[in-house]
């Protein structure tokens, strides 16, 4: 019986050893090597200090800013340690009731319908950091009136900032949040 046993606990020692240290750690020397931005999670740092990631959304609230689309995330709005999407389907009354809600609370800060669907909407994984050009160009007489700012300025800085379809065929045209909110504040000063 020890001839069949130790085989296999040698395997199970040997894979682990494999697959479970040695992959892990060639992938995390080439990834920091080739792409050492991406590997670190992308962060965005301004005078040494991070303040976000390019790749995790963040909860703006003030009309200074431009407005992320809703997290399905808790305890709080884009909490990394809770991603998923709502799990709400098309027929749910939940979900329709907070569209619904959403609708009329951004009707009510002048944003008007036809309301851009990821203005309503959460992403699949709740973190997004991205809103559609419509929706941003939507945002812009709120924001430029609330810093006092003429809405060409901003209007001009919200189309600099659209990102293409990733190689010119997947996705959507988008813009990242944080970085537009970054670029109006130093737009500002």
């Amino acid at each position: 019986m020890l001839n069949h046993l130790r085989p296999a606990f040698v395997l199970v020692f040997l894979m682990t050893g494999l697959t479970g240290l040695a992959f892990p750690l060639a992938i995390t020397r080439i990834s920091q090597a080739a792409m050492p931005f991406t590997a670190n999670g992308s962060l965005i740092e301004q005078k040494g200090t991070v303040i976000g990631s390019r790749l995790i959304g963040q909860n703006f609230v003030s009309d200074r800013y431009f407005w992320p689309r809703p997290s399905a995330t808790s305890p709080y709005a884009y909490n990394a340690a809770s991603s998923s999407g709502s799990n709400l389907g098309a027929t749910s009354a939940k979900l329709r009731d907070r569209i619904n809600g959403e609708v009329e609370r951004l009707a009510s800060t002048g944003i008007s319908r036809p309301v851009p669907a990821d203005a309503v909407t959460a992403s699949g994984s709740g973190l997004d950091p991205h809103i559609s050009p419509a929706f941003a160009r939507a945002q812009v007489e709120r924001v430029a009136k609330a810093r006092g700012l003429e809405q060409g300025k901003v209007s001009a800085l919200v189309e600099q900032h659209i990102e293409a379809p990733a190689y010119g065929i997947i996705g959507e045209p988008r813009i990242n949040v944080l970085e537009l909110n970054l670029a109006l504040d130093a737009m500002a000063l």
